[in-house]
């Protein structure tokens, strides 16, 4: 079994709890305007790597991962199922915490092919960060060339199987910062029981350059980056819809 990479990174910090092993997979049928790994879009690229050689690299730094573990990114790595299945089986078999952040875009609760490996895939999973582009269907789909009733879905899979979920959402200036999509968004997580933390990401440009370098254009050319103060009052949008799902779930609103 072999799984095609982009890249790995030894010792990523924002991936995920604590110091950890990072895997690139290549290819995401997203098309994200603010995607800063445009490299990772296409499906045949990237390196084809075995789980045994990505547990040999982990090894080689494994008193950093103490309190880490292995995290499997993007483009968008449930697009190679029977890959993740075999890695994650190997790791849990060292007792390593697993992780995936993904969009939810493969997820098809109309396939049972697809459900039958989710289903394998997520009794080796610790933790699943989804990342929530947008919550409105239209806006979504002209942000990301892509609908998200399936990835909504998947939030409310994960949930019932119990994984423990981190959402993650990219606050860009004038694109995904309206604060009624914000607490929408807040809203609809919040009656998850498996929620166990919200980060919300600022926008930044260093991405652009990447554009540049492949002769693609970038589509949010002259946005600003999120200021980091702003950021912080759209979080607490979020966590509003939150308190105000979870107020009414408890009988308390």
């Amino acid at each position: 079994m072999e799984g095609r990479i982009h890249s790995l990174e030894s010792f990523g910090t924002v991936d995920g709890p604590g110091t950890r092993f990072v895997v690139f997979t290549q290819g995401c049928p997203m098309r994200c305007a603010y995607c800063h790994n445009p490299d990772t879009w296409e499906m045949n690229g990237g390196k084809l790597m075995t789980p045994e050689y990505i547990l040999e690299q982990y090894e080689r730094n494994k008193p950093f991962y103490k309190a880490g573990g292995i995290t499997v990114t993007g483009g968008e790595p449930l697009m190679q199922p029977d890959f993740l299945i075999e890695l994650f089986t190997l790791a849990k078999q060292k007792g390593i915490h697993t992780c995936i952040d993904t969009s939810g875009i493969p997820y098809n609760p109309d396939n049972a092919v697809v459900i039958e490996k989710l289903d394998r895939l997520m009794a080796l999973t610790d933790l699943v960060m989804l990342d929530i582009k947008h919550i409105d269907p239209i806006l979504h789909k002209e942000l990301t060339a892509q609908p998200n009733h399936n990835i909504l879905k998947f939030a409310a899979y994960l949930n019932e199987k119990n994984v423990d979920m981190w959402i993650r959402h990219v606050v860009v200036p004038g694109l995904t910062d309206d604060d009624k999509y914000l607490f929408d968004l807040g809203y609809f997580i919040g009656q998850f029981r498996n929620l166990k933390a919200l980060d919300a990401l600022p926008y930044h440009t260093m991405g652009k350059s990447k554009y540049e370098k492949l002769g693609m254009n970038y589509k949010l050319a002259g946005t600003p980056n999120m200021d980091k103060q702003i950021l912080l009052e759209k979080k607490q949008v979020i966590l509003q819809g939150i308190k105000k799902r979870r107020a009414e779930m408890n009988g308390t609103d």
